[in-house]
């Protein structure tokens, strides 16, 4: 299973690919034609979901997904979702996980592209593309698609038939950049250039090509929009018995020049790393992963430097800034970064 794919921590997955639509990426569920039973947000949430016996409410069982009544008459139900970010959708998992005398015994998906934010009645009057034709849904299960079509979206749409409950839905690609988007704040807007992008985010295509270890969580965690609510939400390796450090590989969304670079410890606190470095390699376009990994012209950015627990580190002052299309972060020995900002320029 790919690590790249494990932001949601599914049992099966696709290979090096990103999901889209998850709530920690910046998904949101807009609306649906029905959910009286379990709401629509739950479809985008970490994990297959959750079962517990006895557990009601007062419209009926508690369920962990979304789960629209019985339908009486013609007609099926839908649920319209923004993604994190526009992108190619190459792979879905609707996870039918607890469903099992309720489940929808088939599903389609619909999606197109529109800017961020467009209302429910603007996306009412565009047309919407079929990725994934009527297919049939086993109960209690994930089950695995490839869209027949993988046009760049930014909104989909699951229609269920005719009704019933859907665990998760997981929608797999690749990120198409808007290099527009800018994540700024009051530490980092101050520090930053009219023409500074970070290279390092998710959102603008960047992705962790492989680690020395992501026993505690995922290392794509590390790359995320905005800051960890809780020290589950970045990469923590276990603890090393033996010599050496950790380390994860990020492939940057653009080939770039760094002008100032952030090592969040947010929440790691008896656990953060006592020092950091920052490599870079200018790699051609197709490199393999067990090549980056063994080359040894590396060149140092930073030094290897104290970090402290729970604490945003900023650094603009670099050993070399040549450009480069990877980054290495070394971590010595072990713990956890919650968030890595590579914030730069992009260059041919």
């Amino acid at each position: 299973m790919s690590e790249l794919a494990v932001m949601s921590e599914p049992a099966a997955s696709f290979s090096g690919l990103i999901d889209l639509g998850a709530a920690a990426f910046g998904g949101r569920a807009l609306a649906t034609s029905d959910d009286f039973f379990a709401g629509m947000e739950n479809l985008l949430q970490p994990g297959r979901g959750s079962f517990i016996p006895g557990k009601y409410t007062e419209r009926g069982k508690w369920m962990d997904g979304w789960e629209s009544r019985r339908k009486r008459g013609a007609g099926h139900d839908w649920c319209i979702i923004e993604l994190g970010a526009s992108g190619k959708v190459l792979g879905v998992d609707i996870d039918t996980n607890h469903f099992l005398g309720n489940h929808p015994p088939y599903a389609s998906l619909d999606g197109l592209k529109a800017p961020r934010g467009t209302s429910l009645a603007e996306l009412a009057q565009q047309s919407w593309t079929e990725l994934l034709p009527q297919a049939a849904l086993r109960p209690g299960s994930q089950n695995l698609f490839v869209p027949e079509r993988q046009p760049v979206v930014s909104h989909v749409r699951l229609n269920i038939f005719p009704d019933g409950g859907v665990a998760r839905l997981r929608l797999f690609g690749k990120v198409e950049p808007d290099w527009s988007w800018r994540e700024l704040d009051e530490e980092t807007a101050p520090r930053l250039g009219p023409s500074t992008v970070d290279l390092a985010a998710l959102r603008n295509g960047a992705r962790p090509l492989t680690c020395s270890d992501a026993f505690f969580s995922p290392m794509e965690r590390l790359l995320l929009p905005g800051r960890s609510s809780d020290m589950s939400g970045g990469w923590e390796t276990r603890r090393k018995r033996a010599p050496g450090h950790d380390w994860i590989i990020v492939q940057l969304a653009a080939r770039g020049r760094p002008r100032l670079i952030e090592v969040d410890t947010h929440f790691f606190k008896g656990n953060y790393p006592d020092r950091c470095s920052i490599e870079a390699l200018d790699a051609p376009a197709g490199s393999r992963i067990t090549e980056l990994v063994a080359r040894n012209d590396w060149l140092t950015w930073l030094e290897p430097t104290a970090l402290q627990a729970h604490q945003r580190h900023f650094f603009d002052r670099f050993a070399a800034s040549s450009p480069a299309t990877h980054v290495r972060l070394s971590i010595y020995p072990d713990g956890g970064v919650s968030r890595l900002r590579v914030w730069g320029e992009r260059e041919a």
